[in-house]
């Protein structure tokens, strides 16, 4: 049986760390995709606000499997 891939990209935001935005885009996307295989890390940006970094923001492409 051939196994079919794809790719869907999601932008997560924290203001703790970009550990934590890369688990909020993972826990995110987990909720609605299925077969999730991998996570690739595109993207780093943070968000300053009166000099001070306000968010870490993430943006990822999320690999799965589909079914059928």
């Amino acid at each position: 049986m051939d196994r079919v891939a794809r790719v869907s990209e999601v932008i997560a935001g924290s203001p703790i760390s970009f550990d934590d935005a890369i688990r909020a885009g993972f826990e995110r996307a987990n909720r609605t995709l299925r077969n999730i295989t991998g996570l690739r890390i595109l993207e780093q940006r943070v968000s300053v606000k009166e000099g001070k970094i306000e968010e870490y923001r993430v943006r990822l492409e999320v690999i799965f499997v589909l079914e059928g």
